[in-house]
């Protein structure tokens, strides 16, 4: 998966494949790359691996109101069933840097995907809400490996020139399963209980896992290294606590929310300054030399605010449809799932697009639409056609669509070959960081000014609408820290010296 920074293990000879011949990690220059205009087959398995495990992180959001009342418990409580995914993503993702260094391709994908299936059976029959909790976290730690995995994947095999054409069918997996999630959702609650999402996944995810690991090679070298448990306890504590917090905001005492927060940032801290000391001796558990390229450190802050106003504006609009316009979630489902198909599907064009221009181009003039359609969210009204609503997320998704390819090619291809899984690992971390930040921000934001035009006097509809048009603003706002970034990208990301440039 990178090439190695230490001693290797080496196995049989027996044990090369000829794929593994032709597709080995590019460790030094002249290493084979896949040829330009062919998709491997690995990335496609993890592609397809990916985009199950991920579209299960938001399925759950619109059975809310059903596990309240199988469970008989608040709507609070069963917001952990969320946050709980969350949660231990966040945690769990610092670890996969090292994680992926240290086991092969076949070995990590196998771990993902078993954890993954055994959370999916313990939550679908799990008989109490405390042990559909513990599913959730035995799923989150399964999926929190996958996409890691497969973006230090396709960095190893695709040709440097290929790359943001690969990557487009990566974000099927990386944006547009969270986004139909919901939708996926309320097409299933519409026809059984919450238990049918699992019953669903489970299934599908045993058959991707068993064919995909039977088709599945190891791609590149492992690196034998020993970990840092210190670093994991600071990762684990610090990023969930953190993430904690944020989710608590609204809903707990300012006080208790900025404990959590403080908290979860000082155990961040002290896991920097002990990475930076790792480091000396090639041992980080995750390598913060990655925020030396500048491009990848540009990508990082754009990415995370794109996430923070593409997350937040996702939940923003289905409390709008159904708490303002009394849909059913399986109409809600169904007017969002455009937007989520355009995004999936636009994402292979925009990769190809960004092969032949680059990605300013791209980012720069998806990054002002992205802002635009926030703002003219921002002006819908309690009686807006529903055509209109579908035009403008779908406008938005594609937009996200041409910032999220390039953006998360060119970062990541600045990087040397041992520094992609790190890379990749904190490019999920942040990932998660933000979406809990953008959430957690546009619904404080959108309460405090629904409570405030009732105190004034407001209807409760009217009060609704006005917090919501200032929580689209605000994401708006957000973009704009997008669209000063993609002025500072570059065409195209240079080779990294050691890396393969596939010429």
């Amino acid at each position: 998966m990178t090439a190695p920074t230490g001693p290797t293990e080496t196995g049989d000879a027996n044990d090369v494949t000829e794929f593994e011949q032709e597709f080995s990690a590019p460790a030094t220059p002249g290493a084979a790359t896949a040829p330009v205009g062919r998709t491997p087959l690995v990335i496609k398995l993890l592609v397809a691996a990916t985009f199950v495990v991920i579209l299960n992180e938001t399925t759950l959001v619109n059975a809310v109101p059903r596990l309240m009342t199988d469970f008989n418990i608040t709507e609070t409580t069963a917001q952990w069933s969320l946050t709980v995914f969350m949660l231990t993503m966040a945690a769990v993702i610092p670890v996969t840097g090292w994680f992926l260094q240290r086991v092969t391709t076949r070995t990590a994908y196998a771990t993902a995907m078993i954890t993954f299936s055994l959370g999916t059976l313990v939550a679908g029959v799990a008989p109490t809400f405390g042990a559909l909790l513990v599913g959730r976290v035995v799923q989150a730690g399964g999926t929190a490996v996958m996409m890691p995995l497969l973006m230090t994947t396709l960095m190893t095999v695709v040709a440097a020139e290929d790359r943001g054409r690969v990557m487009g069918q990566v974000t099927l997996a990386m944006s547009c399963a969270p986004a139909l999630g919901p939708a996926v959702s309320g097409v299933l609650l519409h026809f059984g209980s919450w238990r049918l999402i699992f019953a669903v996944v489970l299934p599908i995810a045993v058959l991707v896992g068993f064919f995909g690991f039977k088709q599945l090679e190891n791609v590149g070298e492992t690196t034998s290294s020993p970990i840092s448990w210190a670093s994991v306890v600071l990762a684990a504590g610090g990023f969930s606590t953190f993430v904690f917090g944020l989710s608590k905001v609204g809903h707990s005492a300012w006080e208790t929310v900025a404990a959590f927060i403080g908290g979860g940032v000082a155990l961040i801290a002290l896991f920097v300054l002990l990475q930076l000391r790792l480091q000396r001796s090639d041992r980080p558990l995750m390598d913060l030399r990655t925020l030396k390229t500048r491009n990848f450190t540009v990508s990082l802050i754009l990415m995370s605010a794109g996430f923070m106003a593409f997350l937040g504006s996702m939940l923003l609009l289905p409390l709008y449809l159904q708490n303002l316009r009394g849909l059913s979630e399986l109409q809600t489902g169904l007017l969002v799932m455009p937007g989520g198909l355009a995004m999936g599907l636009l994402g292979p064009q925009v990769g190809k697009v960004f092969d032949r221009i680059g990605a300013r181009p791209l980012v720069i003039p998806g990054s002002i639409a992205m802002v635009a359609l926030l703002f003219g969210l921002s002006r819908i009204g309690a009686d807006t056609p529903y055509p209109v609503l579908v035009a403008l997320h779908v406008a938005l998704m594609a937009s996200l669509a041409t910032i999220f390819t390039p953006v998360f090619t060119i970062g990541l291809g600045d990087l040397a070959p041992q520094l992609y899984s790190h890379g990749s690992s904190l490019l999920g971390t942040l990932q998660q960081v933000a979406g809990a930040i953008g959430t957690a921000l546009l619904v404080v934001i959108m309460t405090n000014r629904t409570e405030s035009l009732a105190e004034d006097g407001a209807s409760k509809a009217d009060a609704f609408m006005g917090g919501l048009q200032w929580a689209f603003f605000a994401g708006g706002v957000i973009g704009l820290v997008v669209i000063a970034m993609s002025l500072l990208l570059p065409s195209k990301a240079e080779t990294p010296a050691g890396a393969h440039g596939g010429h």
